[in-house]
């Protein structure tokens, strides 16, 4: 079995977990409020920001000798400048205010969530930080264009109040591919046990987020 596999199948108990998370279901069967939809995208601004200052922390932190990973974490980066912004033109196309949001305080789930990324890459190892990003595009290619169908269809907002979702749903298929080259690279197996820990721990603290939307 190669790792891009192991990772999935060591990982999927984990995010079977998330999708009981009851704020997806009524995503997905439109039972959703204008005030859940708002909610989601104030706490993906809260994380998504962090995103490129991750990336470069990885980056800086590989050593010479995985200089393959520093390239494929430019591309990453160069992917994802800016996604935040979306987000907030999202929020603004919902009505809301997105200074305010900007301005905002994340939700202590999110806020553990950033707290744990940023340590796996200081102090444990950059590349645990994969973890996060199998979660992450992983559950988006899943349900984001299904969701946003859902939403849309229930509250009719207009199409730019769906950039986000709609960038990282069946679109993102090529990132899923991209990822999973560059994870069957990692053979070192203390490597690929760490990454598949962060995943476990990162569906965990990605669905309390989702979990805490509907609290």
């Amino acid at each position: 079995m190669n790792f891009f596999n192991r990772l999935q199948t060591e990982t999927e108990a984990a995010k079977a977990t998330l999708f009981t998370a009851p704020i997806i279901n009524k995503a997905l069967l439109g039972n959703i409020t204008i005030e859940n939809y708002i909610a989601f995208l104030t706490e993906a601004y809260h994380h998504v920001k962090h995103t490129t200052p991750l990336l470069m922390a990885v980056g800086s932190r590989v050593p010479e000798q995985k200089e393959w990973i520093r390239n494929a974490v430019a591309e990453y980066i160069e992917e994802e400048l800016g996604h935040q912004e979306w987000i907030l033109n999202d929020i603004a196309a919902c009505g809301a205010d997105k200074e305010t949001v900007r301005n905002s305080q994340p939700a202590i789930e999110t806020e553990l969530m950033i707290a744990y990324a940023y340590d796996m890459v200081q102090r444990v190892n950059p590349v645990g930080f994969f973890g996060m990003v199998h979660v992450l595009e992983g559950t988006s290619v899943t349900t984001a264009d299904l969701a946003a169908e859902g939403i849309q269809q229930a509250l009719s907002l207009p199409d730019n109040a769906f950039s986000y979702l709609r960038s990282h749903g069946a679109l993102d298929q090529e990132h899923v591919k991209f990822f999973e080259g560059l994870m069957n690279q990692i053979d070192d197996k203390q490597e690929q046990d760490l990454i598949i820990h962060a995943a476990n721990v990162f569906y965990k603290l990605y669905g309390d987020i989702f979990r805490c939307l509907t609290n």
